[in-house]
């Protein structure tokens, strides 16, 4: 009997190799599903690579726009402001065009052309800083000179030599001033 169980039976060996074939085909599968699953990842990173490099594209193209955009808006910003005054230097070339002008008849041209600048200013924001009677400020005026006063007090604007102006609260130009200086 011994020599009987080293003996299989046919059947007994077809259960046997069918068992190996089955533990074949299910490494097989396996294999199958794991390249499945790798060539998936694959191109799964293939596509993220093209969305990272698209968006960096964009990122670019967007940086790009934004800079000529600001430059533009730094080249133009003032154009219409530009196009208001190109009116009052009309106003001005007209006086000065004119052959047989009377005096009057100029300085109400002139004070016509101011009229059109101020109302230029106006339109625009700018002000236009006069302090004579005020305190002196360092931040809105330049004082050119120290005069000496009994009538008004220390640190006071006596005269405006040259105007100053603002544009939206900020000074684009101090007035130079005299500023009365006691010794007390």
């Amino acid at each position: 009997m011994t020599d009987d169980k080293k003996e299989k039976n046919p059947s007994e060996e077809l259960n046997d190799n069918r068992g190996q074939d089955l533990s074949k085909v299910n490494t097989n599968e396996e294999n199958l599903e794991t390249n499945t699953q790798s060539n998936d990842l694959i191109e799964q990173i293939e596509d993220l690579k093209n969305q990272v490099l698209y968006a960096k594209a964009e990122a670019e193209n967007i940086r790009r726009r934004s800079y000529e955009e600001a430059d533009k808006t730094r080249k133009f910003a003032i154009e219409g402001f530009s196009q208001e005054l190109l009116s009052v230097k009309d106003s001005l070339e007209a006086s000065l065009g004119s052959d047989n002008v009377d005096n009057k008849i100029l300085i109400d041209g002139v004070e016509l052309t101011l009229k059109q600048l101020n109302t230029v200013f106006e339109k625009f924001n700018i002000v236009e800083v006069n302090p004579i009677g005020e305190k002196f400020d360092p931040n809105e005026h330049q004082a050119m000179s120290m005069v000496e006063s009994k009538e008004q007090e220390s640190n006071t604007v006596l005269n405006v030599l040259q105007k100053g102006y603002k544009l939206n609260n900020r000074v684009i130009r101090p007035a130079m001033v005299s500023v009365v200086k006691n010794d007390d």
